[in-house]
């Protein structure tokens, strides 16, 4: 997965991986002439008072290792430029991925999982990357320079790179092949890292609330000392290999000073050709030790890769058409009619359905409401509509087109979807009320404040629409968020609004208010209600009453007090009589 990933996106940035080829192979050439120069130095002397043939032996000296250092820089220049580009396409292209996954992938990888993938596994591969453009592409061009400078010096000494080389890549071997599976533990325990932490900021309240500090604290220590214990067993093994290195490269030298010296002894060989032997036999280990710290990022830099190419290899369950139903196909303008039609639904793995055969059909200019007791199947109703799920059965259609047929985009650009759990986004509450409309004039933003009883509270923050808004709306009461909420679907004007338990946070009175004030604005749209309380709903065209994932009432709240137990017992539970009546 790691070579397939590097030529699928460095395939873009060719142009810098041969400038970086280039000049370092042209620093590997300049690095194998020196020793040469060295030793016709060392063998032939230098005359006393020769001092042209010492300035222009050091000045071809000199401009060699100006070159080195020129080609160096803008080797690493470039480098370092293709792993940046390369980190962020991986980033640019996880992201789009999983904007385009469903609920499903998301809840199959998990948020903590994502953005570990996103940032720390997309940085081990551009690590990887930079490494190579420094250290790698070189390597390999002083090794087999090096090895054909230093049997061109001396071919009987040459036996010693057989036996150092191997040596030294087995002993290296060794040890990586001992890291991969410690890397490989090390991305998942950083995962649970961050969905511990996430779900301790998440919940901070709660955590105090309950006075549980000592057991959360206990639970990120836990899941911290994982990851410890492994990266410690990995650093261990990386703090093994340098030493090895040394080692080898110690013995190496020491062995071809000894076997030298009797070459030298006995005349068959130069005290300059040694010296130079002795030279590129460094620049051969030395590219192996290169290749070694290579070595020691590709298993990880290969677990990260496979890791984020799982999740680029995932497809979303909710897929666009190939040949989508465009409005002019369709015959009309949509007009937000929603028809349900046999729905049902199961999770993946769940081994009963959530849904059973829910048949109804909310009609443009009415309010259809959805009641019914926890976990009835509400909300994984409301997820079916705008197709953040596909349904396992039946069909759901859209002024007579089935949602499936409809391109996402255009689909949800027809839908005004408040959650159950409203979010708002870091920036102003402007920057929040243009999410659904970016071209929307400030009277539009300030009618719809009015609509969702939003506007004395934004009138009163420090800035009014330009208020700044926290990540997540904390700032803000829930109260506050919801209306903001509320507001921002408001902006969209589409076709079908759905508030899922929108009116949760409010008093009765500003629910009121806001339900008439919603009848007179979205005229002429189609209203999908969930609810818990009887109260925001009793007025509504058409309520369905789901109880276990079936459709067991259907009718206005009067026809439903005489017909249907479910609601009666919903309705007694919160109202009075009189209030019911």
């Amino acid at each position: 997965m790691l070579w397939q990933l590097l030529l699928r996106f460095l395939r873009p940035h060719q142009r810098l991986l041969i400038a970086v080829v280039v000049f370092q192979l042209a620093q590997s050439i300049a690095s194998l002439y020196l020793p040469t120069i060295n030793a016709d130095i060392i063998d032939q002397g230098v005359a006393k008072g020769d001092t042209a043939y010492i300035l222009g032996m050091g000045s071809i000296m000199l401009f060699i290792t100006l070159l080195q250092i020129a080609c160096s820089v803008i080797a690493v220049y470039f480098g370092a430029k293709a792993a940046m580009s390369l980190g962020r396409d991986l980033r640019d292209a996880i992201f789009m991925r999983v904007g385009e996954f469903s609920e499903q992938e998301v809840s199959k990888f998990g948020a903590p999982s994502l953005i570990t993938r996103t940032t720390n596994d997309v940085q081990q591969v551009q690590q990887l990357v930079l490494m190579s453009c420094t250290m790698m592409v070189a390597a390999p061009m002083l090794s087999i320079g090096g090895v054909i400078m230093a049997i061109r010096q001396d071919a009987q000494l040459s036996w010693l790179i057989a036996v150092c080389v191997p040596v030294l890549l087995a002993a290296v071997g060794l040890i990586v092949t001992r890291m991969v599976p410690l890397f490989r533990k090390m991305q998942v325990r950083i995962d649970t890292v961050n969905r511990v932490l996430r779900e301790q900021l998440t919940g901070i309240r709660v955590v105090r609330a309950f006075v549980r500090e000592g057991l959360e604290t206990d639970r990120f220590r836990l899941a911290n000392d994982d990851v410890t214990d492994v990266a410690l067993r990995a650093g261990r093994l990386m703090a093994l290999m340098f030493p090895v290195v040394m080692l080898v490269l110690n013995i190496s030298s020491v062995a071809v000073i000894w076997f030298g010296s009797f070459r030298i002894d006995d005349g068959s060989m130069q005290v300059g050709t040694l010296i130079a032997f002795l030279s590129y036999l460094m620049q051969i280990l030395m590219s192996v030790m290169m290749a070694t710290f290579m070595a020691v990022m590709i298993p990880r830099a290969s677990v990260s890769a496979d890791r984020i190419g799982e999740v680029l290899e995932t497809e979303s369950s909710v897929r666009p058409p190939s040949n989508p139903v465009t409005e002019a196909a369709a015959g009309r303008q949509l007009r937000g009619e929603l028809e349900l039609s046999g729905v049902g639904f199961a999770y993946p793995g769940a081994q009963q359905p959530v849904l059973n055969d829910v048949t109804f059909t909310a009609r443009a200019g009415q309010t259809t409401a959805i009641i019914g007791s926890t976990g009835a199947g509400k909300t994984t109703l409301v997820n079916l509509m705008p197709r953040l799920f596909d349904t396992t059965s039946g069909s759901v259609r859209m002024d007579g087109v089935d949602i499936r047929e409809l391109h996402p985009d255009r689909l949800w650009g027809h839908i005004g979807l408040v959650p159950q759990k409203p979010y708002l986004f870091s920036g102003t509450v402007r920057s929040n009320l243009l999410y659904g409309k970016p071209d929307a004039t400030e009277e539009e933003l300030w009618q719809a404040l009015a609509v969702a009883q939003a506007q004395d509270f934004v009138e009163q923050m420090d800035g009014g629409l330009e208020a700044p808004i926290s990540q997540g709306g904390t700032n803000v009461s829930g109260g506050q968020r919801q209306r903001l909420a509320i507001a921002r679907a408001l902006v969209k004007r589409p076709e079908l609004y759905i508030f899922d338990d929108s009116f949760s946070s409010l008093d009765t009175a500003t629910d009121a208010r806001l339900r008439q004030a919603l009848k007179q604005h979205t005229n002429g749209a189609t209203m999908v209600v969930i609810a818990q309380r009887v109260s925001s709903i009793m007025d509504a065209d058409q309520i369905v009453v789901l109880d276990d994932g079936r459709i067991v009432g259907r009718g206005t709240h009067r026809e439903l007090m005489e017909t249907s137990e479910t609601y009666r017992e919903i309705v007694t539970s919160q109202l009075t009589a009189e209030e019911a009546a």
